[in-house]
């Protein structure tokens, strides 16, 4: 497993190693000791989801502010463009964001700490996104930060408008949002 920090260094992409032939491929997707080893962190998960979205769904960008959780991402079909945010007050890199492509083929994942705002566009016809979390959803404590809010600017790589939820339409711009302290 090869570990890649991006422009957010909390924010990480684990690129698993791969082993394959003529009958397909074997990789192991999560294993809680090589995890700490190379991440430094210690965490538990409690929680696995997996959704399914057509190309052009935006999902996010979701938080929650209290029962914050850290996500371990990855998609299992198709591909999509993941997106964290900075969105704890007393960061350096406070409405900062990364972005990063995560697909059945490069078979990667990005670790989304607590204190940031997630989301994801599919970018192939479908795409399957598995995640893990490290604490139970709380819709009462969950938050949703504007997709394109400008102070954040971030660059989606839209082929026409996005389809969304309309609660993530609903989305709050960083100004007027709940953030982490």
């Amino acid at each position: 497993m090869n570990v890649i920090k991006t422009n957010l260094p909390e924010v990480l992409i684990f690129e698993p190693r791969i082993f394959g032939d003529d009958r397909g491929f074997f990789y192991e997707s999560f294993n809680a000791k090589k995890f700490t080893e190379l991440s430094g962190l210690e965490t538990a998960f409690v929680q696995d989801n997996h959704s399914l979205s057509a190309k052009n769904v935006l999902r996010g960008m979701h938080y929650q502010i209290r029962q914050p959780q850290g996500k371990l991402v990855r998609v299992v079909s198709g591909e999509v463009f993941d997106v964290a945010v900075d969105i704890r007050k007393s960061s350096p890199r406070f409405g900062q964001w990364t972005g990063v492509t995560l697909s059945a083929t490069n078979k990667r994942q990005l670790w989304v700490p607590p204190g940031f705002a997630h989301g994801f566009m599919v970018i192939s016809d479908s795409a399957e996104f598995l995640y893990k979390t490290t604490d139970y959803w709380a819709p009462e404590h969950e938050r949703c930060l504007q997709w394109n809010d400008p102070a954040v600017d971030i660059q989606w790589p839209l082929q026409g408008a996005p389809i969304m939820s309309a609660k993530d339409q609903q989305g709050q711009s960083l100004v007027n949002a709940e953030v982490f302290a």
